[in-house]
């Protein structure tokens, strides 16, 4: 066994523990065809097995959150892992069994410095939901206003620290051993999980992202994000306002209480194009337990635990994408793709047929995300294209939200609200917030400019002086100075020019 060093070291039960459960689910053949533990007599009957997707997923379940989490990743992974894999892996979620009180109220109080009885007007010990890392509760502040505790479940920290070395240790041995396995990139992918699954352990980063898309939306009153209350919250314990309100499965039952849910799929669809295209910070889950219909045709965003970043760069390219798909144009497709396969060492002429392929399929008219998502993220894992993660989970969050929308309003179209949040991002690169920083950049700039000016006719002096013969390529060498001198002047004032014509255009 290749992990043998492993088991008398600290981490060792927990690697007989995680032995033990693949075994138990039938998973010997895949740890052996990674590399990972000896092949034994008779491994292969599973690989006959159609089951193995789900026996690997409840495997994972059952080995705990760190284990989840990489699922998760893995789900977003259509260029690396088959139909069915997906499939299964997106069932991934977590069955953890509430914990009585008890047992929690230690940590609470070591993070509230007293009981939640007195540093709350009242609290609920009876639990509102519970996940792997962490369990809701329900109280109320002193000045009346509800509140809900996430407090973190005990001994879950060192737990998955070590679930991460092992993982870590693993992806060493089967980028270094399995062929077919090191197209997925185990290192970088153990690199993404251990970011992944640290951030989620510090409950002050939720709360942080919290405080980001609430300013990100503090224009829009339609959009609710709860506000976290940081007199009481730490590493172990967010306490965030409580938010009432009906999760968008049923139209039915929006209607009986006064929601349209037509209202909430075009909202729903502003919102998440808004954090994707324009703030460039997105909620990476919006099923439909993170999301919650208000009356009067809102919503709150909840459990910020998993928020991922688009660059400038990315948004335009992910624009480039479905535009070149609307307009059916494969060479601007091919273009994008290259842009995103850089380093997969593919052959451009597999990139523009995977690029005619979809344009023939997809290109043109209406675009059907789930269906042209269902068949490019296969048509990359054929072509040998490996996609960059945070695209992946932009594309993971767009499908999300256009199944809950079309669950709700059947016959919403995404794609042409895609179209409308490309022009609004035109429309953004127009305002003086846009360009009000690009020309505070380009003022401090030209001032160094001015600032430099005389040392820089001095430097052209100099320079004429000792060398005479870049002197005498002039009949008058005073008109060379004097060219230099009004080329310096033109480019400052010039420059001065634009910042004082776009503030005039700012005011």
């Amino acid at each position: 066994m290749l992990f043998k060093p492993i088991l008398a070291g600290r981490d060792g039960p927990r690697l007989t523990e995680i032995l033990q459960i693949a075994s138990r689910f039938g998973l010997d053949t895949i740890l052996a065809r990674l590399g990972l533990t000896q092949r034994e007599e008779g491994g292969d009957k599973l690989q006959q097995s159609n089951a193995q997707p789900t026996r690997t997923r409840l495997a994972l379940e059952e080995l705990g959150p760190t284990f989840i989490k990489l699922g998760q990743i893995l789900a977003t992974r259509g260029d690396l892992l088959a139909p069915d894999w997906i499939a299964e892996l997106e069932k991934l979620h977590s069955q953890t069994p509430t914990l009585p009180f008890v047992d929690l109220r230690p940590a609470v109080v070591a993070a509230l410095g007293e009981g939640p009885e007195a540093a709350f007007l009242s609290f609920d010990p009876e639990p509102l939901a519970a996940a792997s890392i962490a369990q809701v509760h329900r109280a109320t502040l002193h000045d009346g206003r509800k509140v809900v505790l996430k407090i973190q479940r005990p001994g879950i920290r060192p737990k998955m620290e070590a679930d991460l070395r092992l993982i870590a240790q693993a992806a060493k041995i089967v980028e270094a051993v399995s062929v077919e396995a090191r197209r997925f990139q185990p290192v970088a992918m153990m690199r993404q999980l251990t970011a992944a699954v640290l951030e989620e352990l510090d409950f002050t980063n939720e709360g942080r992202n919290a405080d980001r898309l609430r300013s990100d939306f503090a224009h829009e009153p339609r959009v609710a994000v709860p506000e976290i209350h940081w007199e009481w919250s730490c590493e172990t314990l967010l306490v965030m306002d409580y938010v009432e309100g009906i999760a968008p499965r049923d139209p039915e039952a929006l209607l009986a209480i006064g929601i349209d849910p037509n209202a909430i799929a075009a909202l729903g669809a502003e919102i998440v194009l808004d954090m994707v295209l324009i703030n460039g910070r997105f909620h990476g889950d919006p099923h439909p337990g993170n999301l919650l219909c208000l009356p009067g045709n809102r919503i709150a965003l909840l459990d910020m635990g998993m928020i991922g970043h688009v660059s400038p760069r990315r948004r335009q390219e992910f624009i480039a994408f479905t535009q070149s798909l609307t307009s059916a144009d494969p060479a601007q497709l091919a273009d994008v793709l290259l842009v995103w396969s850089a380093g997969s060492e593919v052959p451009r002429e597999r990139v523009v047929e995977a690029a005619e392929r979809l344009v023939a399929r997809h290109g043109g008219g209406r675009l059907l995300l789930s269906a042209m998502v269902a068949d490019f993220l296969p048509l990359m894992r054929e072509q040998g294209l490996l996609m960059p993660p945070d695209l992946l989970l932009i594309f993971k969050a767009l499908i999300t939200i256009d199944g809950v929308l079309t669950a709700i309003a059947p016959g919403f179209d995404l794609s042409s609200a895609m179209q409308g949040a490309a022009t609004k991002v035109a429309a953004a690169k127009l305002s003086p917030e846009h360009w009000l920083p690009i020309l505070t950049s380009l003022a401090w700039e030209i001032s160094k400019v001015t600032d430099d000016a005389p040392r820089l006719l001095r430097a052209v002096i100099q320079r004429l002086e000792e060398n005479s013969s870049a002197a005498r390529a002039y009949s008058d060498p005073s008109l060379f100075i004097s060219q230099a001198g009004n080329r310096i002047a033109l480019a400052i004032v010039t420059g001065l020019a634009l910042i004082a014509g776009a503030l005039l255009l700012i005011r």
